[in-house]
């Protein structure tokens, strides 16, 4: 179980010793407020709100919403009131644990795909303040990571909610790695043996190594320096329901998915982004009918990138 001390290194660099009061205040609250309760796994339910606490930690999210998050099962499951939230840490933290507290309520008994953005689009009209989503979605985000604990039936009904609802919350609010993580775990839950397949296959697969994720992350560094360019490099295995899309849209197998790698350079403006792609192009094959301008026609969520695929080392 992570530590409040945790939390709060997380947090220490953009916070005022007020604001680390504010969330050491809230801890305590949780504390006392869940004593005795427990979580199916057999740990203390106090577990949940300190993990919640430290995603929306990772997120750099600011004080009031980290406190919301130690506080936002007191309303639903102890005898607190928004009431005494309030008196205790001020309006602005008790209508986000009101509106997270809120939306726990709501029943999504139709997964059609139209009910399901109705559904999307009444959580966002509902959360008047953005950061009642981002304290839900930090919520379930550590639900699904201990999913294994609920009866198999509960763990599908959980999954599917979670892929209908969460992750496409996830993806409009730019919080691509939270949604790439919800997509995941609902997909092992959802389908598990293709999941353990993908997960089998990724295993074996000679490249998904991360010496050879170095190795061209090195190359492209070297590329980048050789030309006058400052930029910063990632790479990355692509995540599992990202690889079964694929497979499904396109009838392939997992051997005929050639992109499983995706590295990211991020650079300090738009002239830089389409030198680098000209770089890559110019010393890996580009694949005909890969390439995707998210600059000059951005994603609904605005997100500007550019993509492409190559036939690698």
């Amino acid at each position: 179980m992570i530590r409040i001390n945790e939390i709060i290194d997380k947090v220490s660099d953009y916070m005022s010793e007020a604001e680390l009061d504010l969330i050491r205040k809230a801890y305590v609250f949780s504390a006392t407020a869940h004593a005795g309760q427990t979580r199916l796994s057999g740990e203390p339910y106090l577990s949940h709100p300190l993990e919640a606490a430290n995603i929306l930690a990772e997120l750099r999210l600011d004080a009031a919403t980290v406190a919301a998050g130690l506080l936002h099962d007191t309303v639903e499951d102890t005898k607190a009131t928004v009431d005494e939230i309030e008196e205790d840490f001020g309006e602005e933290v008790a209508d986000v644990v009101d509106g997270v507290t809120k939306i726990s309520q709501i029943s999504f008994e139709s997964k059609e795909e139209a009910q399901a953005e109705n559904i999307r689009k009444m959580i966002l009209a509902m959360a008047e303040d953005i950061r009642v989503v981002l304290v839900k979605l930090a919520d379930r985000l550590h639900n699904m990571r201990t999913l294994d604990f609920q009866k198999p039936e509960k763990q599908a009904l959980i999954a599917q909610e979670t892929m209908d609802i969460y992750a496409p919350l996830a993806n409009r609010l730019g919080l691509h790695r939270v949604k790439i993580e919800l997509e995941d775990l609902s997909f092992k839950y959802l389908k598990p043996e293709i999941y353990a397949q993908i997960r089998d296959g990724l295993n074996r697969h000679h490249t998904l190594g991360e010496a050879y994720i170095e190795r061209v992350i090195g190359q492209i560094s070297e590329l980048l320096k050789n030309n006058g360019i400052t930029g910063r490099i990632f790479g990355r295995k692509k995540h599992f329901f990202s690889i079964f899309n694929k497979m499904r849209q396109q009838d392939l197998s997992l051997d005929q998915v050639h992109d499983l790698i995706a590295f990211r350079v991020i650079v300090e403006g738009l002239k830089d982004c389409y030198a680098v792609l000209g770089l890559v192009h110019s010393i890996w094959k580009p694949v005909p009918g890969r390439f995707k301008d998210y600059i000059s026609m951005p994603k609904a969520n605005m997100y500007q990138s550019l993509h492409t695929t190559v036939i690698g080392p």
